[in-house]
């Protein structure tokens, strides 16, 4: 089973550092608010960085129910 990413669209800022760290993954809608386009077009450990890197914290990513 792949990865399960949520986005917390509350708590996003719009800040666009998830787009630029797993580009194809994530995109920056009409409101500014991240939203996942295609959880395969970058590797895992770059969506694992963009959910590092969310300065609202905004992002969680899961493997069979469990955080990663």
């Amino acid at each position: 089973m792949g990865i399960e990413i949520d986005i917390d669209r509350d708590a996003c800022m719009g800040s666009g550092n998830c787009v630029f760290a797993a580009p194809g993954v994530f995109e920056l809608d009409e409101d500014s608010v991240s939203r996942v386009v295609n959880p395969e077009s970058s590797p895992e450990e770059a969506v694992l960085t963009a959910a590092r890197q969310c300065p609202a914290h905004a992002i969680t990513v899961r493997r069979d129910g469990a955080a990663l």
